[in-house]
């Protein structure tokens, strides 16, 4: 039976490993002749990370997915512990690595260094995390998991609504913010 809950979180992995891609583009290029846009459109980018992975997809998967995973394939249980462990990683690290980019903004090129090393870090660890999820605890999930699990789970993650999958429409409260992304990202998210 197909579950709407795993389609939701495979589209919004997918969309947001296509951000981390486009934000590593542009920090490999760096600011070139165009600084102002360079740091607008990471910081609105690192922002959206702040907003829906962070606040609205990790939470649900923390608190809804990985305990009824664990309930049912205790084999799962040190891929669930190391996905918590980074959950709480990330929600920290998007934070840590805004500043960085403003240290880089405001006090130049010295502070450009600690910033591409955290950053690579981050968007590594992340495709990992996204991998683990992917081949080890969604195939856990579609084998042991109730109705009524996949029944909280669908509506849980029904209510995410990400418009960077491309199937909703954005919150009127963030037009700007996905207006500015896909405006002056670079592929595959934006038309920079």
């Amino acid at each position: 039976m197909k579950h709407r809950s795993l389609d939701i979180i495979r589209d919004e992995h997918s969309s947001l490993a296509a951000m981390l891609q486009s934000m590593r583009m542009l920090v490999e290029r760096g600011p070139g002749d165009d600084p102002k846009n360079f740091f607008d459109v990471l910081r609105a980018m690192l922002f959206y990370i702040d907003e829906f992975p962070e606040r609205l997809h990790h939470p649900k998967e923390t608190e809804l997915l990985f305990p009824a995973v664990l309930k049912g394939s205790p084999g799962t249980a040190d891929a669930i512990a190391r996905l918590d462990r980074d959950h709480e990683y990330t929600e920290k690290a998007v934070r840590d690595i805004q500043h960085l980019l403003l240290g880089w903004e405001l006090l130049g090129e010295s502070r450009r260094v600690i910033f591409t090393e955290a950053f690579t870090k981050y968007v590594d660890m992340y495709i990992e995390h996204m991998r683990m999820e992917e081949q080890e605890v969604l195939p856990a999930a579609e084998k042991t998991l109730s109705e009524a699990e996949w029944k909280a789970l669908d509506d849980a993650f029904a209510m995410n609504c990400d418009p960077l999958t491309g199937k909703y429409k954005p919150d009127p409260v963030y037009d700007r913010l996905f207006t500015r992304i896909v405006m002056r990202a670079p592929a595959p998210i934006g038309l920079g």
